[in-house]
C-alpha cells in the first residue's frame, strides 16, 4: 500500500495519534479480491494470507502508515454526546484507487484509544462478518457505501453478553468526517478548526467547490452545505429502494460523503411497513424505514447548526441563509424518491399518475403483508411471463390492470420496462436469516460453508445465478421477532 497522510497532518485537536494493540493468533478470514486489486495491492502481497492477518490485525504496520484515532461528537437518538470518537478504530492512512480517487483504510476492533470512554476497543467476529456481507450486497445494489478490505480473527475473546470471539474487521471509505465531526468543533467554539475541517473537506470531496473562484468563503460553506445535503438524499433514497434500514442513524454515523457507514444494527425489509424497525436500542422507532428521511433531513439541519459561524458572523444572517437550505430538503428528496418509485414500476419519468400508482401498490401490499423486493422482482419478471402475469393479475387485482394500462398508455413497451425496472430491483438481497445463519456460523466453528455462495449471488443481485434461488426464501415467521444488535 502506498499511504498517503493528509488527515493526520491536521493538528493533534482532530485525532489521537495511537497505534492498534497487538493480538496473539490473527487469522485471516475473508480477504476482497476485487476490492484489493482496485486499491492496486500486489497479487505477491494479496497471496501472503498469514502476513496479511499480521497487517489487518494491526500487528505490523504497512510502510507509510500513521495510525490515529478520529475525535467527533454526535447526536445519539436525538440527544448531544460533545465527544464520542473512534473508541475501537484506527485510521492507518489513505491510499489511492484506480481511478485515482483518495479511499481511508481504517482497522475496526483495533483496540482502546482515548475515545474508548471504557469501552475495551474490540470487535466480535459477528459484528465484523455483518459488515463485510452487508457493504459488500450495497455495493452490488448500487448504494453508495464503506467497504471491507479483510477480516481477520484475533484468536482472542470479546466479552459482550457472553464471551464471544474477537476480530479486525478494515473498513475502506471516502472518508470518515461526519455531521459528528462538525459538530465537535462547533460544540467547543473553535472556530478555527472548525474552518480547517471545513476547508479540508470541501478540498477532498468537493474540488469543483474549492477551484470555483467566483465564490467567496462564505459561499463555499454554503455550497458545501448543500453538496451534502444532495448526497444524503441520494443516499436515503437508494436505502428505500432495496429496503435498507440502517438502524442508528445518529449524526456521528452520517458520513459527508454520503456512503452508508456502521453496519451494527441495520437490517432489510421484508414485509413491506413503513414502521419496520429491528434495531434492540431503537425502542421507540426513531430510525424505522419509513423515518429515514425525516432523519436525513433532522441531521442535515445539525450539520448546519454547526457551520453557522462560518456562513456569517452574525448569526442571524447565517440562519437566515441557510434555514432555506434545509427547508428545501424534503421538496427535492420528495422528487428523487417519486422518480425512484417510477423506475421501480417501469417508468423513466415521474408524474402524478406513476406517484398514485406506486403509493396505491405500497398501500396493498401493507395491507396485504407482502415482501418488498418479492413484489417488485415480480413484477419486473411478470413483463416476460405469462403464467406470472395471471397470478400477479389475480393477488394485486385491478391495481396490476391499471399499471399495465399506465405502461400502455404512455407507450412504454414491456421489453423496455423490464429493462428499466431490471436496474431498480433487485432478484435477491441479503435476507436477515441467512446473514445471521452465516454468523452463528463463523461465531460457533470460526466459517461457513454457505458464505462464498452467498457473496456470489449478493454481488450479483439483479441476475438470476444458479445458487440464487438458495437465498430468495422468505423467513418462516416473517422477521416478526428478529432483533438486531449493536456490535458495541
Amino acid at each position: 500500500m502506498k499511504f498517503s497522510n493528509t488527515y493526520s497532518q491536521l493538528d493533534g485537536a482532530f485525532y489521537q495519534r495511537i497505534s492498534p494493540e497487538q493480538v496473539s493468533r490473527p487469522q485471516l478470514l475473508l480477504w476482497n479480491d476485487e476490492l484489493a486489486g482496485w486499491l492496486q495491492l500486489t497479487e505477491e502481497f494479496c497471496r501472503d494470507r498469514a502476513l496479511l492477518a499480521q497487517y489487518f490485525s494491526g500487528n505490523r504496520l504497512p510502510d507509510g502508515a500513521d495510525p490515529i484515532a478520529l475525535a467527533y461528537a454526535g447526536h445519539q437518538f436525538g440527544s448531544f454526546n460533545p465527544q464520542l470518537g473512534d473508541g475501537r478504530a484506527h485510521l492507518l492512512g489513505e491510499v489511492l484507487s484506480g481511478n485515482g480517487q483518495r479511499y481511508d483504510i481504517q482497522l475496526k476492533g483495533s483496540g482502546q484509544t482515548l475515545f474508548s470512554r471504557q469501552g475495551d476497543g474490540k470487535c466480535a467476529l459477528g459484528p465484523a462478518v455483518r459488515e463485510y456481507i452487508m457493504s459488500e450486497a450495497m455495493f452490488a445494489l448500487g448504494v453508495p457505501t464503506s467497504r471491507c478490505l479483510a477480516v481477520v480473527a484475533t484468536g482472542e475473546p470479546v466479552f459482550r453478553e457472553t464471551a464471544k470471539p474477537g476480530a479486525v474487521v478494515t473498513r475502506v471509505a471516502a472518508s470518515h468526517i461526519r455531521v459528528g465531526t462538525f459538530e465537535y468543533f462547533a460544540a467547543r467554539g473553535d472556530l478555527g478548526s472548525l474552518k480547517t475541517l471545513a476547508d479540508f473537506t470541501i478540498s477532498r470531496h468537493f474540488p469543483d467547490i474549492a477551484g470555483n473562484p467566483e465564490l467567496d468563503n462564505e459561499e463555499k460553506i454554503l455550497h458545501l452545505l448543500q453538496a451534502v445535503i444532495n448526497k444524503q438524499i441520494s443516499l436515503i433514497v437508494s436505502w428505500l429502494r432495496v429496503g435498507f434500514i440502517h438502524g442508528v442513524m445518529n449524526t456521528d454515523n452520517t458520513a459527508i460523503s454520503g456512503e452508508t457507514i456502521d453496519f451494527g444494527p441495520c437490517a432489510m425489509m421484508g414485509i413491506y411497513h413503513p414502521g419496520t424497525v429491528f434495531s434492540s436500542i431503537d425502542t421507540r422507532g426513531r430510525y424505522a424505514f419509513g423515518n429515514q428521511a425525516a432523519i436525513g433531513q433532522w441531521n442535515m439541519a445539525r450539520l448546519a447548526e454547526a457551520l453557522l459561524p462560518l456562513i456569517d458572523a452574525v448569526p442571524e444572517k447565517a440562519v437566515a441563509r441557510a434555514e432555506p437550505l434545509i427547508r428545501q430538503f424534503s421538496r427535492d428528496f420528495d422528487l428523487a424518491y417519486r422518480q425512484m418509485l417510477a423506475n421501480k414500476l417501469g417508468m423513466a419519468t415521474a408524474d402524478e399518475q406513476s406517484t398514485a400508482l406506486a403509493n396505491g401498490l405500497l398501500t396493498q401490499m401493507q395491507e396485504q403483508e407482502l415482501d418488498y423486493t418479492q413484489t417488485f422482482a415480480r413484477l419486473t419478471l411478470s413483463l416476460k411471463d405469462a403464467g406470472l402475469t395471471q397470478q400477479l393479475g389475480q393477488e394485486l387485482g385491478p391495481w396490476y390492470d391499471s399499471w399495465r394500462t399506465l405502461l400502455a398508455d404512455n407507450a412504454i413497451t414491456p421489453a423496455r420496462a423490464k429493462s428499466l425496472m431490471a436496474q431498480n430491483n433487485p432478484q435477491v438481497i441479503p435476507r436477515n436469516h441467512h446473514v445471521e445463519a452465516i454468523l452463528q456460523d463463523y461465531e460457533q466453528n470460526g466459517g461457513s460453508d454457505s458464505i462464498n455462495d452467498f457473496l456470489t449471488v449478493l454481488r450479483s443481485p439483479y441476475r438470476l445465478l444458479p445458487q440464487t434461488e438458495k437465498f430468495q426464501d422468505l423467513p418462516a415467521d416473517g422477521d416478526r421477532h428478529y432483533r438486531t444488535f449493536c456490535g458495541t
